[in-house]
């Protein structure tokens, strides 16, 4: 029997059509975003996280992968009903480290999405704002009601 994570997010989501902000541009592109994330508080060094984004308004031109090669916090907030996991560390973009912070949201089934509240790549990216994605493609662990 596995390890019960006292705090920590499943992630398995995509969200298109999202106008984000790269830094050092005027205005914003439009792209799909594809959410990748295995992370548990007890186990930081053993967590993954990533995010893939395709430009869809001028194709293959801002198209990047980052990978987060260090998890340094993980805390989960209830809010109502639903659960919040913030997640921050490093990644690398292009075979550069940036900080970063990812904000993911389980929403109740009622609620029929979960949203990915902000995932900001500090100096390089910001998804500007929520984006919706199908409901239990986040997962957080740890909110549970004991």
């Amino acid at each position: 029997m596995g390890t019960i994570c006292p705090c920590g997010v499943l992630v398995d989501a995509f969200s298109e059509d999202n106008n984000v902000r790269f830094n050092g541009q005027t205005g914003t592109i439009e792209g799909n975003l594809t959410y990748l994330a295995n992370v548990c508080v007890t186990r930081l060094t053993n967590s993954t996280l990533s995010l893939v984004f395709e430009d869809t308004e001028t194709p293959n031109q801002n198209n990047f992968t980052f990978t987060a090669n260090e998890i340094t916090s993980v805390v989960c907030r209830r809010e109502g009903q639903n659960c919040e996991v913030t997640v921050t560390g490093t990644g690398i973009v292009n075979g550069e480290e940036f900080p970063f912070e990812a904000v993911f949201r389980d929403q109740v089934a009622s609620a029929a999405v979960d949203v990915v509240q902000s995932f900001v790549i500090t100096g390089f990216f910001d998804q500007n704002g929520a984006a919706p994605v199908e409901q239990g493609s986040i997962i957080a662990l740890g909110c549970q009601e004991l």
